[in-house]
């Protein structure tokens, strides 16, 4: 049965773009918009747009967060979105204004129209259909609007902290299939003593390996003959050596070519006794960590990732920040307390930054189970299997919820970039797999 006409599909394209045109990244902090006027701004249009398909609506008076429902029950479905962005970035690297959604070459382009807006009014537009068609509900179907997810998810803490447990649910912040298990996410500073030898301050984004490193600091010939003998690719310039690698996302930290690693190892070489330098020289190119801290993995979501992103030493004291993706079934607290340990032999502190829990919810429950098999009967696909994610989405923030689409398996992933679109065609597929999904969940 197709339960999304193009009449719903026209008006959820209508919808996107008044969200869209809301610039709805992080920006400074005003009276009831924490993380800015455009993210407050983007807050209540999906407030108003919820409220126009009559959905009972909230919006924290503070800006944090807001949530649609539609239905009947004491259990909720939770729908578990966000209505930020990521900045446009180059603005000459668009084709279009990113914050004026245009409909060219059979795609939605604006920022957001993969992440997470064009998912958000996609589910949003699907429960409209489904009600116009005389459904009703047998649980509460609870759209959660996040304000902060591209940071540090503080909206989710407030929400959390304030509002009801839905009892399973999903975010339309990934792709299909599904993803059942996200590692969990600890990003932290190794900290030790200063050095009059040497100063460095190389910092990073914590959740990306580093491509580049420049060296333009003492010895820089003994440097030079470090890299070569390690056979460390890097270039000779006015400005220092530029040690050279290869950037990825940390999650994929094994497929990358760490360029702060090669040139503390180099470094190591000549100043000998620096100790986050021994350090880094023991961790070497290991990304999964295991040349300090053995062989860390589980049988659900494989082997630890550790990326080591930043190098700062001075006078004071000397630091890293790594960023690591935990399997699933490894205790948290144990890991650090054996990190913590490892450490010490080098005179180093371990000190947290941030931390996100993992998400594991089995293959055989009923909820993915269902999720899979509405999957493949919209798409007819019936090999791809659940996955699992070293990233981090919404659904970790809540019990007994997965990331589920929106974006297909051939979708080309235009997240975070410049010209940032949505096929309508994948738009509308995705569409009739929430419909089947919440008919599947919510309906029977």
């Amino acid at each position: 049965m197709t339960y999304i006409s193009d009449d719903i599909q026209k008006k959820a394209i209508g919808a996107l773009s008044r969200l869209v045109s809301k610039p709805s990244f992080l920006s400074e902090s005003e009276p009831n918009a924490p993380f800015g006027k455009g993210v407050r701004l983007a807050l209540d249009e999906i407030i108003n747009i919820a409220n126009e398909l009559g959905f009972k609506t909230y919006e924290d008076p503070k800006g944090y967060y807001g949530y649609a429902e539609v239905g009947e029950g004491k259990e909720i479905f939770g729908l578990i979105c966000h209505v930020d962005v990521v900045p446009a970035g180059d603005t000459s690297a668009w084709n279009t204004d990113p914050f004026e959604l245009v409909q060219k070459d059979g795609a939605v382009f604006g920022r957001g129209t993969q992440d997470d807006k064009g998912p958000t009014i996609a589910a949003m537009y699907t429960v409209k259909a489904l009600l116009d068609k005389g459904l009703t509900f047998n649980k509460r179907i609870r759209f959660i609007f996040g304000t902060d997810e591209e940071n540090l998810w503080r909206g989710m803490v407030e929400y959390t902290k304030n509002e009801e447990e839905i009892s399973m649910g999903i975010a339309p912040d990934a792709e299909f299939p599904l993803v059942y298990a996200e590692k969990g996410l600890q990003q932290s500073y190794l900290i030790g003593p200063g050095s009059e030898e040497l100063n460095i301050d190389l910092i990073n984004a914590f959740n990306a390996v580093p491509g580049s490193a420049v060296y333009n600091g003492e010895k820089q010939g003994e440097v030079e003959e470090a890299l070569r003998k390690h056979n460390f690719k890097y270039k000779k310039t006015d400005d220092g050596l530029i040690i050279q690698g290869k950037s990825v996302h940390s999650m994929n930290a094994t497929e990358g070519i760490n360029a702060v690693l090669r040139l503390g190892i180099a470094l190591a070489d000549v100043f000998k006794n620096i100790e986050i330098l021994k350090f880094i020289k023991k961790f070497g190119e290991d990304a999964n960590g295991s040349n300090i801290l053995g062989d860390i993995k589980d049988d659900v979501s494989g082997k630890l990732t550790l990326n080591i992103s930043s190098l700062q030493i001075n006078k004071r004291e000397s630091r890293v920040q790594i960023d690591m993706r935990i399997p699933v079934k490894i205790e948290h607290d144990t890991l650090i307390s054996d990190i913590e340990e490892k450490i010490k032999p080098f005179n180093l502190r371990y000190e947290n930054f941030d931390y996100l829990k993992p998400l594991y919810v089995p293959k055989e429950s009923n909820l993915v189970k269902k999720l899979m098999g509405a999957y493949s009967k919209v798409t007819g696909d019936e090999t791809s299997q659940p996955g699992i994610s070293g990233g981090a989405t919404f659904a970790r923030t809540m019990k007994n919820s997965v990331a589920f689409g929106a974006m297909l398996p051939t979708t080309p992933d235009y997240m975070h970039q410049a010209n940032e679109n949505w096929s309508i065609k994948d738009m509308r597929t995705a569409m009739e797999i929430y419909a089947e999904a919440l008919v599947q969940l919510v309906t029977e």
